[in-house]
This record gives C-alpha cells, sequence and structure tokens, in this order.
C-alpha cells in the first residue's frame, strides 16, 4: 500500500530561504529610502530629489539586495 501522505520537499532549503527574505528586505529598504523629495508646490523646485540617499546610497542598497538574492537562488545544497 502505498503512503498516504508523503512527504512535501520544498525547492530551497531554509538557509536560502532566509537569504532570500534578507535581499527582500534590503531591496525593500533600498526604494524606501529612494522615496520622498519632491515638492507641494509645483511651481517650486526641491533639490532634495538629487540628494545622496537618493542618487546613490538607495539604488547601490537596490543592487546589493537584488545581489543577495540571486545569490540566494544559486546556493547549493550541502547534500
Amino acid at each position: 500500500m502505498k503512503d498516504e501522505n508523503p512527504q512535501q520537499e520544498f525547492l530551497f532549503e531554509k538557509v536560502n530561504y532566509t537569504i532570500l527574505l534578507i535581499g527582500i528586505v534590503v531591496i525593500a529598504l533600498g526604494f524606501i529610502l529612494m522615496s520622498g523629495g519632491g515638492s507641494d508646490d509645483p511651481k517650486v523646485f526641491n533639490d532634495a530629489v538629487f540628494s545622496f540617499r537618493r542618487i546613490r546610497l538607495a539604488p547601490t542598497m537596490v543592487l546589493i539586495g537584488f545581489g543577495i538574492t540571486i545569490y540566494s537562488i544559486l546556493k547549493t545544497s550541502k547534500k
């Protein structure tokens, strides 16, 4: 008689999912840092759009987050 409830196997291990979650959090943090800097009045220009945080730091964090997620997908198990 066949086993009625076969053991479900995940595609990745727990470590992979943890690293993937960290990567997603870093990407989200990068997009949060990138937001803002607009002006309420369309006739007034706000220089905050070109701050270090929005031009350099946030895109770098997003790229690092993408790198972390790619690493978590390509990381092989020790089996």
